[in-house]
């Protein structure tokens, strides 16, 4: 028995064409899963899908809109109608925008309200929607796996990224909450966790932690001098977690956060 094998499934993906997303579907279609590419950028997400194909893996790439439940619907309508089931559930949309940050020449009292209402509703309710559409065909067959992206920011507040870190808290809360209502009413093998990144370099924050000659920030060495592993983290490197949840491997795993960091979160002086 090989608990790992993950061979075949049906795992979708929000956020697919972001710089984690990628690594996220590369990685799954070369396991021989059959990946479904979701994003609101139809030029990358079409992009990767042919990438993944012109390997001989399976991808489709579906245009969407996490924040648009119709759009989500007609999505369902089509990867149901393709597959005839959804195995796993990876909800890494969200995002920052300046708006909902305090920089350290601002105070609270500068922080804009319809900017930190945006990131709260892509995080938050971008997670919320799809789980609901999608996860639809897991309560009806009793069987299914959830996985969101919260962050490093949702268990320790960090400076300036007030939005998103109250907006990853409340993912991460909702986790819990949506791990106990799918396992009391649809069983223990609808599962739902959660997996927290540490600091890795993408193009949402590459402003903030490099500077344009590639050198480190002062935000930058501030968080390396905190991360006991002494340096940022690569993508490639929450792969092996997403595995092992999309697996029978974490079989009676559910509502948990799995950071994964490089010592962060373990670490003070």
């Amino acid at each position: 028995m090989n608990l790992f094998d993950i061979k075949g499934k049906v795992i979708l993906i929000t956020g697919a064409a972001g710089i984690l997303g990628t690594k996220m579907v590369d990685y799954f279609a070369a396991q021989s899963c059959k990946v479904v590419i979701l994003d609101r950028n139809e030029i990358a997400g079409k992009a990767l899908e042919r990438s993944v194909k012109e390997r001989g893996q399976e991808a489709l790439f579906l245009h969407t809109d996490v924040l648009n439940r119709e759009l989500l619907e007609q999505n369902y309508a089509q990867i149901i109608s393709l597959y005839g089931t959804i195995d796993v559930l990876i909800n890494a949309a969200g995002g920052n925008v300046p708006g909902a940050t305090i920089p350290p020449d601002k105070t609270i009292f500068d922080l804009d309200m319809e900017s930190l209402k945006f990131v709260v509703d892509l995080n938050l309710f971008g997670t919320l929607l799809p789980t609901l559409v999608f996860s639809k065909i897991m309560a009806e067959k009793r069987r299914g796996i959830i996985i969101n992206i919260s962050s490093e920011s949702a268990i320790r507040p960090l400076t300036r990224v007030v939005g998103y870190g109250a907006a990853k808290a409340a993912v991460t809360n909702l986790t819990k909450y949506l791990a106990g209502e799918f396992a009391i009413k649809y069983g223990p093998q609808v599962r739902v966790n959660a997996i927290a990144p540490g600091f890795i370099i993408t193009e949402q924050n590459r402003a903030l932690l490099l500077n344009e000659d590639g050198s480190y920030t002062e935000r930058a060495k501030n968080i390396i001098a905190h991360t006991p592993f002494g340096r940022f983290g690569n993508p490639e490197e929450i792969l092996g977690t997403l595995h092992w949840l999309s697996s029978d491997a974490s079989a009676f795993v559910t509502g948990t956060l799995t950071v994964i960091d490089g010592g962060f979160d373990a670490f003070s002086i």
